[in-house]
This record gives structure tokens, sequence and C-alpha cells, in this order.
């Protein structure tokens, strides 16, 4: 049995917990939107049609900034399109995802529904096909609070009060091939340069996020960060990182270590940043929104697109099911590893979006006309969610290492811990595919007196899954091993487990 021992130190500080951390992402994709969030018809739905089922797992996921439109929508995106009467909003076809737009639900209703489920509005801009006075005419609309005519014309269209959105976005993976109006970075940085510069003259406080690369393996990472940023550097507070993670060819130990990609990713990004910002003599630090991260079986999707491209290409629907994948306890595992990296990567990680919500790639499923259920990716996420406060702790962490095919040696547990003045918190993973761990963590640095909930997700096949003939197959169960002795926290995690244990 593998032994691992952390000690938690209370003066490692990595920087406080930031709760836009836990975001996630909406994009008018597949079912995400049309029978994900709103459906009309729906026994459970209100007036504005939206799935109150859905809006009760949006709260208990704990959610707390939500990026929106898109995605790759947004670069053929008509933002007036979204707005006024709903009977007199044009259809229009999406050609990102090959599908219909009714747009149905738009700018306002969006926020509305935000505001049920208690999150942050973060909004991005097309600059791909359009501009800046497009753009200009958005942050008016949704933040002027009246008087002018496109925030009267919100008034009129029943929102009295201005959305006051902060974070925006210009754009979205300007480059990528499949963008619509993709650029290089050159001229994408000039683009977000003078947008990002005519929004600020607007308002200074906007916090506005410059695309990155779309994928540490894009041939032009790390200069396409540094010659966007040469551009839009004065001018702009974050720079996006995405990243997919999905297991190859039946390699589930390089998998389970995908945390240390997206390490690297930030590391290579921040490193690239502050670069620019060295040369410009400048003390402003441009800091990461990490806006889209999640495991999707991209490459299965992509053959599908392959065999399946004649008959893609002859058929324009609204709302088709797309990327739905259906998620395993291994994704799972991996996808609260990923979250505790963000953690810990919070002196420069700002903001993180969890891609997508609702049906596509999602923690969360619908059936139109039917129930709402908890992929197993719902459950590491919502308990760190809710765990996590205070400030974060770097542990250090004594654990034998294995060697993956992808990224070279990886530590065999893995663990992230956080504290404010109530409790601690200590995420954990184990990623030995065959054997449970044995775990002490040394918390005496952080005054815990009792373990007050140890929970582990986990299951003997790790490839089990959450249906909607078996909503509730995987789920988070009570760790009865989780004892304090003398400050000695012991824990015996299974094989490709995540773990969260909260302390008083």
């Amino acid at each position: 049995m593998p032994r691992a021992h952390i000690t938690l130190d209370k003066q490692a500080v990595v920087a406080p917990v930031r709760r836009r951390t836990f975001g996630s992402f909406v994009e008018h994709l597949g079912r995400c939107i049309y029978t994900g969030i709103y459906e009309p018809e729906h026994p459970s739905a209100n007036e504005d049609g939206f799935r109150m089922d859905v809006v009760e797992l949006v709260r208990e996921l704990g959610s707390t900034t939500i990026r929106y439109p898109g995605g790759n929508f947004v670069s053929g995106f008509r933002w007036e399109d979204s707005v006024g009467p709903r009977e007199k909003r044009p259809v229009r076809r999406d050609l990102a995802w090959h599908s219909l737009e009714s747009n149905q639900v738009g700018l306002d209703e969006f926020a509305r529904w935000l505001k049920l489920t208690g999150s942050e509005l973060m909004l991005a801009v097309n600059v791909a096909t359009r501009g800046i006075l497009p753009a200009l005419d958005l942050l008016e609309y949704a933040n002027h609070p009246s008087g002018t005519a496109l925030s009267d014309l919100r008034v009129a269209n029943g929102t009295p009060e201005p959305h006051n959105v902060r974070m925006w976005c210009l754009g979205n993976e300007m480059d990528g091939p499949w963008q619509t109006g993709f650029m290089t970075a050159e001229d994408y940085g000039k683009v977000a340069a003078r947008t990002a510069a005519a929004m600020k003259m607007a308002d200074k406080d906007l916090e506005l996020v410059v695309c990155g690369s779309s994928g540490s393996g894009m041939p032009t990472f790390g200069d396409w960060e540094r010659t966007v940023l040469e551009h839009s550097y004065d001018h702009v507070d974050y720079i996006s990182c995405h990243a997919y993670y999905q297991e190859h060819d039946g390699d589930l130990g390089s998998f389970l270590a995908s945390a240390i990609d997206m390490d690297y990713f930030i590391d290579t990004v921040v490193a690239t940043a502050d670069h620019v910002g060295y040369k410009r003599r400048s003390s402003k630090k441009i800091d990461v929104s990490f806006d889209e991260w999640n495991v999707w079986y991209l490459k299965e999707h992509q053959e599908s697109q392959e065999v399946n491209s004649e008959q893609v290409n002859a058929e324009w629907r609204h709302a088709p099911r797309q990327l739905e994948d259906v998620y395993s306890v291994a994704d799972a595992v991996v996808v609260g590893n990923l979250l505790m990296t963000l953690l810990k990567r919070s002196d420069r990680v700002a903001s993180a979006s969890l891609a997508q919500l609702v049906n596509v790639i999602a923690p969360i499923m619908t059936e139109p006309g039917g129930p709402a259920w908890r992929q197993t990716t719902f459950h590491p996420f919502s308990i760190t969610s809710r765990l996590a406060a205070g400030e974060v702790i770097r542990p250090l962490i004594e654990a034998p290492m294995y060697t993956t095919a992808r990224y070279g040696e990886a530590g065999v547990v893995d663990a992230v811990a956080t504290v404010d003045e109530d409790r601690a918190a200590v995420f954990l993973v184990n990623r030995d595919v065959a054997q449970a761990a044995q775990v002490t963590v040394d918390v005496r640095s952080v005054g815990s007196a009792r373990v007050i909930e140890a929970v582990t997700l986990a299951d003997a096949d790790v490839y089990a899954k959450n249906t909607l003939a078996e909503p509730h197959r995987v789920v988070p169960k009570v760790n009865p091993s989780a004892t304090l002795v003398d400050g000695v926290l012991s824990i015996e995690l299974p094989p490709v487990s995540w773990t969260a244990v909260a302390l008083r």
C-alpha cells in the first residue's frame, strides 16, 4: 500500500481563495440553453421558461461566475438579435456548431436566470466578425443606467436596472482556424488593444480578458501570448487559458496526472506575461482567466464529425444533441484534481470556468420534459466550492512517484488545503490505479481539533457513470477511515479517488 505524508503550514499561504475560481460556462451550443436551462413546457419552468430543477442544481454546484454566450458561438453573434420582443427576434445560422439559433434566450433573460442562481455574468464580445462599435454598443446596453439610446432600449425591453457586467472577454480562441474570423496574433493583438482601450474609455474599471492560446498544444503557443500582450498589455487585465483532457488509448495513469499539464500551462503563460511586463517596465501584473477547462472526449467528437460530415453539413437544426459526454469516476477524479491545481495557482489564476454547465460536456444533465441529474464530475466541484474558504495553503507532500507516458513523473497522491477562521479543508487524490493509499496529514499548524466531514468519490469500477437510468450510481460517500489524533489526520484513499476532509 502506498504511503504519503502531508504537512500543512499555516504560513505557507499561496493567496486568498478566489471565488471566481468556481465559475462555469454557458454557450449557445447543443442543448446547453434549449432544453437545458430553458424549457418553457417543462413542469418545473418558471414564468421566464427556465427550468427550476436545473436552477437548484446550479445553486448546489456552487458556480460563482458564468461565461456567456460563447465560446465559438460568439464569433458569429449579433447581440442585438437577442434582445427585445421574442416574437421579433430573428432565427440565424450558427456556423460554429452548424445549428439554428432562435435567440429566444438573450442577454436580459440570461441575466434574470443568473439572479436565480446567484452567479455573476462574464460576457464575451464578438471581435472576430464585428468590431469596436458593436462592443461599445453592447457595453452601453448592458451597463449604462439610462438616458442614452441603448440604455433606454434596455429599459423599454423590461430591464430598468443595468446589468453592471464587470468582466468581459475580448472574443474567443482567436488563434484557432475553426474560429469564424480567426486571426494572426499580430492582427488580433491590435484589434483587442483598440477594443479594450475604447471600452475602458467608457468605464475604466472594467476587467478585460484577452484571448490566449486555445490550448498548450497549439503550434503558436507562447509566441501567441507574447505577441498579443505586446499590443494589449496596457489595456487588459487577464489572459485566457483553455485546456481539455481525456484518457487516450487506455492510458489511465497519464490521464489521472492531467493536472501536471495544467500546471505547466499556467506556468508558461504567467512567465510569458511577466516577460512582456518586464520589457515594458510595467508594475502591472496580467493574471490568468482559465475560462475553459474540463474533461472532453474531443477525439471521439472529431472522429464522429469526420464520419458524419455529409449528414452534418446537410442539416440545420435547433438545439441538436451535441457533445453530451457521460462522465466516469476516473473523469470526476481528474476534474477534482484540476480544480485543486487551479486553487494551488490562486496567486495568478483569478478566474476559471468549467466548460460547460448543462448537457454539453457538463456536470448537469437533463432530459426534455423529464428529470435533471448530477454527473460524476458534479460532486468534486460542488464540494470544493462549498468547503474552500479563506486562504489557500500549499502543502508539503511526501509521496511515492510513478512514471506516466505523457507527463513524466507524477506523485501518486496530490493535495491542496484551504484555511479560514472557522475551519480547514484538505482535498486529496489517489492516482494509483490498483492500490489504496494510506495518508497522514500534519494539521497542527492550523489548530484543528476534529474532523467534521470526510467524503470520498470512488468506485470498484473506475468507469462507472451516472445516467438517466441510474442517476445516483456514483455519489460521494463518507470515508470512515478519517481520524484526527494529536494534530495528525490519518485517512485511507481508495484507488482512483478524490477526497475532501473538513476540519474544525
